[in-house]
C-alpha cells in the first residue's frame, strides 16, 4: 500500500475532525435552515387546530421588511443592520488587539506564571457571564443599574487622564469608556487570548535567537518576528471574534420579536435570511482582505 504524503494526511485529519460538525449540521441545522428560507417567501399563519398555513407571497416579506416594518425600538431594519455592522467592525479590531496584548502578558516568563494563568483563565472555565455579573456587583457597578458608579467610574478615569497625563479630552473619554467596561472586554477576549497564547508558544525560539544575534530591539522583534509568525492565528481570531459578535447581536432578538410577538413568521424568517447573507458577505470581504495581508507577512504561504 502506497504511503500517503504528509500534506494529504493533514487534509484527511482535518476532514476527520470536521466530521462531527458535518453530521450535526445535516442532522440539526440543515432542515431548519431550508424551512427558514421557504417561510421567508410565504405568508405564514398558525391554525387554530395546530400547524401552519403557508401561502406563497414571493418577495413581499422582504419588501415589507425594508419599507414598512420597524424593530422593537422603532428603528428601521436598514438602520439596525447598518448600526450592527459598524459596531462589529469597530469592536472586532479592538478585541483582537486586546486579546493579543493579554496573551503576550500571560506568556511572559516569571515566577508563579502557572498560578497566574490559572487565576486569569479561571473565569473562562467557571462561566464568563456569571463571573462578570459577580465582579460588577462586588465593585458597586450594579447599583441603580448604572455601570458608572463602580470603581472605574467614567468621569473619574477621564478626569485622571486629563489632569495627570494631559491627554486630549476625546482620547481620555474613549479610554475611560474602555476601562469602565474592562470586565466585559476581558470576558469577550478569553477564548481569543487562549488561541493567541497557543500561537505564541508555537513560535520557534530560534527565530528570537537570530533576531537577538542581529541586534534587533524588542520592538523590532515583535513586528518582524512575533507578528508575522502568528499572522494565520490573527486571521482565525478575527473571524472567530466577528462570528461571536454576530451571534450575540440584538438582531436575533428582533427575529424572535417579529416571529412570535408580532406573529409575523414570514417577516422574521426574511430578516434571518437577510442577516445570514449580511454576515456571509462581511466575513468573505474581511477574510479576503486579511488573507492578502497574511500572504504578504507569512513567507510559508
Amino acid at each position: 500500500m502506497k504511503k500517503l504524503k504528509y500534506g494529504t494526511r493533514r487534509k484527511l485529519n482535518g476532514v476527520v475532525l470536521l466530521l462531527p460538525w458535518i453530521f450535526g449540521f445535516f442532522l440539526f441545522f440543515l432542515t431548519p435552515l431550508i424551512q427558514t428560507f421557504y417561510y421567508s417567501f410565504c405568508d405564514v399563519s398558525v391554525r387554530d387546530t395546530g400547524g401552519m398555513n403557508l401561502a406563497f407571497s414571493g418577495f413581499q416579506n422582504y419588501i415589507n421588511l425594508f419599507t414598512s416594518e420597524v424593530t422593537s425600538t422603532n428603528q428601521t431594519v436598514v438602520r439596525l443592520l447598518a448600526d450592527e455592522n459598524v459596531r462589529i467592525l469597530t469592536k472586532t479590531p479592538i478585541l483582537v488587539i486586546f486579546s493579543l496584548f493579554l496573551a503576550i502578558l500571560v506568556n511572559f516568563k516569571f515566577k508563579g506564571r502557572g498560578f497566574v494563568r490559572v487565576i486569569f483563565f479561571l473565569p473562562i472555565v467557571l462561566g464568563l457571564d456569571l463571573v462578570v455579573k459577580l465582579l460588577t456587583i462586588s465593585t458597586g457597578a450594579d447599583l441603580l443599574g448604572l455601570s458608572s458608579t463602580g470603581v472605574f467610574a467614567n468621569k473619574s478615569v477621564a478626569a485622571f487622564l486629563q489632569e495627570y497625563i494631559e491627554l486630549p479630552r476625546q482620547v481620555s473619554y474613549g479610554i475611560s469608556i474602555f476601562v469602565e467596561n474592562i470586565y466585559q472586554w476581558i470576558s469577550q477576549a478569553g477564548v481569543q487570548t487562549l488561541i493567541y497564547l497557543a500561537g505564541l508558544q508555537s513560535i520557534s525560539p530560534s527565530f528570537y535567537e537570530v533576531a537577538d544575534i542581529e541586534g534587533a530591539t524588542p520592538y523590532e522583534t515583535f513586528w518582524k518576528v512575533t507578528l508575522p509568525s502568528i499572522s494565520n492565528i490573527t486571521l482565525f481570531v478575527a473571524v472567530y471574534t466577528m462570528v461571536s459578535q454576530f451571534l450575540s447581536s440584538p438582531i436575533a432578538t428582533e427575529v424572535y420579536n417579529f416571529a412570535f410577538n408580532k406573529s409575523e413568521i414570514g417577516v422574521g424568517s426574511s430578516l434571518s435570511v437577510v442577516y445570514l447573507l449580511n454576515v456571509l458577505v462581511v466575513l468573505v470581504i474581511i477574510m479576503a482582505l486579511l488573507n492578502r495581508q497574511v500572504k504578504k507577512s507569512d513567507p510559508n504561504r
